[in-house]
């Protein structure tokens, strides 16, 4: 399998599995995620994406995961670094 197919799976199975649990269209989270609410239909329909915006939408998905949603097994789950305590 192509490793660009590999990725772009693993995120559709995290929209999906984010869409369900939320009750969001997908249009919506496309809008909250990438500002366009039409990018994820372009991704869908072949559109490319460079790697860091797409590990910057998993890990929004990641910080922003319906807390009654379960992540999808097999897919790769960023967690959040640490946030550093200011004394």
């Amino acid at each position: 399998m192509h490793v660009r197919m590999k990725h772009l799976d693993a995120f559709f199975s995290l929209v999906e599995a984010f869409c369900i649990a939320s009750g969001h269209a997908e249009a919506t989270l496309s809008g909250k995620m990438f500002s366009d609410g039409k990018r994820i239909a372009a991704l869908r329909s072949g559109s490319d994406i460079g790697v860091r915006r797409l590990s910057r939408a998993i890990e929004w998905l990641s910080d922003n995961w319906p807390p009654n949603a379960s992540w999808p097994e097999g897919v790769y789950r960023p967690y959040a670094k640490p946030v550093e305590v200011l004394r």
